[in-house]
């Protein structure tokens, strides 16, 4: 694990290694292949951010208790199978240094493994009535879903103004993270006003996260994620959306078509990349970052003050300084 994050784990290391037993058990299955695929996930998995956010948030309102860590595997298992939908829909061939499930075992194994796990988080929740949970995080696929057409749709036409880019990532991305902050504090029998400041603070780390996304991507140096990766694909991020706003209609033109292209050369993402410099679009992301990550802070410092609250704020604080 990231050194950064080891204070944090230490915090709650016995919470998450009932967690890791439990999202084990949960995904069994009697199916030989599902059990291969199975655990050539738990093998790749990531730095586990999310159920982090969910411990932290429920220890922040109360105690940890076995809600929480039903909360923290519905989150992990859900946001596993949009990770492996979204290679699907992407025809991406690596995750995190990994080969994906699509590259390995093709895509109707993929997407009958995405479906595997979201069914298994659905009878995890109805199997110990945790109903409050399901909606918020039955909630949350209806957003994301949302939120993928309206790339999809608008990324064809290249038509993304600002506010359909925060429309989008608030949807994409900062959902989740948003409901595993709503997900903590309900475990820990929170008011309605808490877990809703809860979720807001989540949406504002999670919106904030995609930012610093974005502007890795924009990254002259080596980062662990492929530099101009959205540029490939067309996905029209904050740094471009701001900097064709302020360009003349001969050089937006000539963004547009360069930005459009397959395949694009290092030369030309290179391009679009010293574009944004020159026209402050990466520094108009950087400063829109810390203004969520400042609103975030200030939610955040309206709760109790604990271990738990100073751990969510070097939590944060990774978020938007991580090099990855």
């Amino acid at each position: 694990m990231s050194e950064p994050l080891h204070p944090i784990r230490s915090l709650i290391s016995e919470d998450l290694i009932n967690f890791e037993k439990l999202f084990n058990d949960a995904i069994q299955s009697r199916n030989k292949l599902m059990n291969l695929v199975m655990n050539y996930i738990i093998k790749r998995k990531g730095k586990q951010m999310r159920p982090l956010f969910v411990y932290l948030s429920a220890a922040v309102f109360g105690k940890i208790n076995p809600s929480t860590h039903r909360g923290a595997v519905l989150i992990e298992l859900l946001h596993n199978a949009t990770l492996i939908h979204d290679d699907v829909v992407d025809e991406a061939n690596y995750r995190r240094g990994f080969l994906t499930l699509n590259s390995i075992w093709q895509n109707k194994v993929s997407v009958l493994v995405g479906d595997y796990l979201l069914a298994k988080g659905l009878l995890l929740s109805i199997d110990n009535n945790d109903f409050a949970l399901l909606k918020i995080v039955s909630q949350a696929v209806q957003e994301m879903s949302e939120g993928e057409l309206l790339q999809l749709e608008k990324s064809k036409k290249l038509n993304i103004t600002e506010n359909i880019y925060f429309q989008i990532i608030r949807q994409k991305t900062a959902i989740l993270i948003a409901s595993c902050c709503a997900i903590g504090a309900h475990t820990a029998g929170s008011s309605e006003e808490h877990v809703r400041k809860a979720k807001l603070f989540g949406e504002k780390i999670g919106i904030a996260f995609q930012l610093k996304d974005d502007l890795l991507d924009f990254s002259r140096s080596h980062t662990g994620k492929p530099t101009g990766i959205d540029l490939q694909s067309k996905n029209l991020s904050l740094p471009l959306i701001h900097s064709l706003d302020k360009a003349d209609a001969f050089t937006r033109l000539r963004m547009y078509n360069l930005i459009r292209k397959k395949n694009k050369t290092h030369r030309q993402i290179t391009q679009l990349i010293e574009f944004s410099e020159r026209m402050g679009g990466i520094q108009y992301t950087e400063k829109k970052m810390k203004e969520f990550l400042n609103e975030a802070k200030e939610i955040l410092n309206s709760f109790r003050p604990s271990l738990y609250r100073d751990a969510l704020d070097k939590l944060i604080a990774n978020v938007t300084t991580r090099t990855y």
